[in-house]
């Protein structure tokens, strides 16, 4: 509705209030019907201008202001029900009509759990650190790979070879020159590993070749538990997103019958189960704590196998090869 409606309306009123009743004048219509009865309604005053002698006001004025009020008002709402229909309003972002849903859900975000497994690239000496889902795939490579009797050189190469494929000759390169620093050992500590400022992805791809190269050695390293009747007690740790995984592998060479017992903590709920020889052993937790399995190892040189399967971690379990030696 628009101003001159209101405007229209305000001063109607104020004249109706405001009108001096001294300077009107009022005479009875006596109303009758066609047939020429007096009309039996009540008798309707009629408005003239002017002073009347002895004229007293009526006590009921026709068009009282109340109905006058309730009357406009309703006028008032049909015109502007009929103004939205036609022409609705627009909030302040809209150029046309829209249509919104009553009910808007909130958002549900799905979260892509880490890889429980791959906590431990932080424990690697690397120049600098891989991405998840590549040493992730390195890992699946490694576990791949770890039984196999392929020379280290090869498992290196093969363990990385799908990240760059058509470079075979450049990563036999360098995978000899891992070899070749691997031996240089002062003691039984490695030479510290220089780091690099850039990220992985920033990385030339040659550097990128070599770091991939060191963390699928060092991974073949952590997974392969070496004990003999010199050394026969080994402690390997693997750190994952629910805790540290401890695994104790001893070679108990005295008594009737040679055995190997591992013995692992667990930082959560799993099972554990040892490998070879025909045969296998297995343990399980409910909760975290240690468990401890062994077989008869009356085979030298044979390689057992040790999974470790976390419940916490909805990944596939995690594999260990042994390899008992004189």
């Amino acid at each position: 509705m628009n101003s001159d409606s209101e405007t229209l309306q305000k001063h109607l009123l104020s004249r109706l209030l405001t009108y001096p009743v001294g300077s009107r004048e009022y005479k009875q219509v006596i109303c009758k019907d066609t047939n020429g009865a007096e009309n039996p309604l009540p008798a309707t005053t009629e408005f003239t201008s002017g002073e009347q002698e002895g004229w007293k006001p009526h006590i009921y004025l026709l068009g009282e202001i109340p109905t006058v009020q309730e009357r406009f008002q309703a006028v008032l709402k049909r015109r502007l029900k009929v103004e939205v229909e036609d022409h609705p309003p627009l909030f302040p972002w809209e150029t046309q009509i829209l249509d919104y849903p009553e009910y808007i859900g909130e958002p549900v975000t799905q979260l892509v759990p880490s890889w429980g497994w791959v906590a431990h690239q932080s424990k690697l000496n690397l120049p600098t650190l891989l991405p998840e889902t590549i040493f992730r795939q390195l890992l699946d490579r490694c576990q791949a790979l770890i039984t196999s009797s392929l020379p280290l050189g090869a498992k290196l190469v093969q363990a990385v070879e799908s990240f760059f494929p058509d470079e075979s000759q450049v990563l036999n390169d360098l995978a000899g020159t891992i070899q070749l620093r691997a031996n240089l050992r002062y003691g039984d500590t490695l030479n510290p590993m220089p780091n690099l400022d850039s990220d992985y992805s920033d990385l030339q791809p040659q550097q990128q070749m070599l770091v991939s190269l060191l963390a699928a050695q060092q991974v073949l390293e952590s997974l392969t538990l070496p004990i003999s009747i010199t050394n026969p007690v080994l402690e390997r740790q693997w750190l994952t997103s629910v805790g540290v995984l401890n695994l104790k592998v001893e070679y108990q060479s005295h008594g009737p019958v040679p055995k190997l017992v591992i013995r692992g903590d667990l930082p959560s709920k799993g099972v554990v189960k040892l490998q070879g020889n025909g045969s296998q052993a297995k343990a399980e937790s409910s909760s975290p704590g240690c468990l401890s399995v062994e077989l008869c190892c009356t085979q030298l040189n044979e390689a057992y196998t040790l999974m470790v399967d976390l419940k916490e971690i909805e990944q596939q379990p995690l594999l260990f090869v042994i390899i008992p030696t004189k």
